[in-house]
């Protein structure tokens, strides 16, 4: 099982059976209230009627169109909706399955981009620490979780990777962006004088860390790796797999922090988590600088077997038109008081060293057991969902990152269950 302890699941197996609104059940008939969106994805909340209508009638019309060469209009309907939601200039938009391979795509992307205009001595690519960007080797090899990359091997050739934002000493239970750390970002620079930057062809972040532990970016940090990017020719990219779709209070992370990337990596929220789907959108001259030479060749030697697959097109047009109805890409921003203020209520209670938030999502960080460690937040994840709550962890933090249908009465029940759950493994 992925990202599973599985001799401990198999002893005593967790299996969900049914999903509805903010809910699952169990196979033994529990209701367990969904405080993590199914796995960051499902924003809409579960088996929305629209998204499973869709996914019905495109099954019954046609089950499967190949995109080599061929297409269907669902695709197109679908990428000029995605690009009205993106920030201004990022309109062109390419299909994935999955937040790794859109991972992979916008690398390629941005390798293939500077080769094509003729600075095909940038081959670097640049992530950061505890940066978290699928499972793929590219993915892998940018981003900066220890535990995702010690197993295998050396990585992708070329890879360096900037130092990450979390400083608790100056930043411990910030609301929201915390006030210090703008400077991180000039770690850049250094590495631009050690590599030199016609060398380095894009820096990929997420702009909220999430798999990490929900690290916020530091007021100006974002702006200040843009300014650095600019100066030396550099694309910049935004891993929105997590952020994008309404988690930080509109469509995309970009445009709650003011910084608009080359480059916006998305998937999960896109289609609601009902049909595997990512995507990659890019600006407009991105595009156009592959658009030369016959038109009978192919301009971008990349693409998968189900890019824009019909039920995941389908499902993702479901999913946008749910948004829209129910105002929920920016209900994060009208809850994001009310969640930071039951959130930061946890502060005090034993062993809760920080807290982390930004529109409806929070890291609550716990001090490890010693010689035991990430063991004191895997026992509260199993506490709370024997209580009804399902949340996540990472390490030793507790992740929060709830359907953006969420109530007032469900923050609560989530913020009590997992105090309840913190004092009683409190030793």
């Amino acid at each position: 099982m992925p990202f599973t302890a599985n001799r401990q699941f198999k002893k005593n197996p967790r299996l969900f059976v049914k999903a509805q609104g903010m809910h699952y059940w169990t196979d033994e008939g529990r209701q367990v209230l969904d405080a993590v969106a199914g796995l960051w994805c499902v924003n809409a909340g579960h088996n929305r009627p629209k998204i499973v209508q869709a996914i019905q009638q495109q099954a019954a019309e046609m089950d499967y169109a190949p995109p080599f060469q061929m297409a269907h209009p669902k695709a197109f309907e679908l990428a000029d909706k995605v690009a009205k939601l993106t920030p201004a200039g990022l309109n062109k938009v390419f299909f994935t399955n999955s937040g790794s391979e859109s991972v992979e795509t916008a690398l390629k992307m941005a390798l293939a981009y500077h080769k094509v205009r003729g600075e095909g001595t940038r081959t670097r690519l640049i992530g950061r620490e505890r940066g978290y960007h699928g499972v793929n080797f590219g993915g892998i090899s940018v981003g900066g979780m220890v535990a995702n990359r010690k197993q295998f091997g050396a990585m992708v050739s070329g890879v360096d990777h900037i130092v990450h934002t979390h400083d608790p000493k100056r930043n411990a239970f910030s609301m929201g962006q915390p006030e210090h750390g703008a400077e991180l970002a000039d770690d850049l620079e250094r590495l631009v004088a050690l590599h030199d930057a016609s060398t380095i062809a894009a820096v990929i972040v997420e702009p909220v860390a999430g798999s990490t532990g929900v690290l916020v970016p530091p007021k100006g940090y974002l702006n200040r790796l843009r300014e650095i990017c600019d100066k030396h020719g550099i694309l910049l990219i935004f891993d929105e797999v997590i952020t994008g779709w309404g988690r930080t209070g509109n469509p995309f992370g970009a445009q709650t922090f003011g910084v608009t990337p080359d480059i916006i990596v998305m998937a999960k929220g896109l289609s609601n988590g009902a049909v595997p789907m990512g995507g990659v959108a890019v600006k407009q001259h991105i595009h156009d600088a592959f658009m030369n030479g016959p038109e009978h060749l192919i301009e971008f030697f990349h693409g998968y077997t189900y890019s824009s697959h019909p039920l995941a097109c389908a499902a993702a047009l479901g999913t946008l038109e749910t948004y829209a109805d129910e105002g929920l890409l920016t209900r994060a921003g009208e809850l994001s008081a009310y969640f930071a203020q039951a959130v930061h209520g946890l502060r005090g209670e034993p062993n809760v060293i920080d807290i982390r938030n930004i529109g409806l999502v929070a890291g609550i960080e716990l001090s490890p057991i010693a010689g035991s460690p990430a063991k004191r937040a895997f026992d509260i994840f199993l506490d709370c969902y024997e209580k009804g709550v399902l949340i996540r962890t990472t390490g030793d933090t507790l992740a929060l990152s709830p359907p953006l249908i969420i109530e007032r009465s469900h923050i609560d029940q989530i913020i009590d269950t997992v105090r309840g759950a913190i004092r009683r493994h409190a030793a």
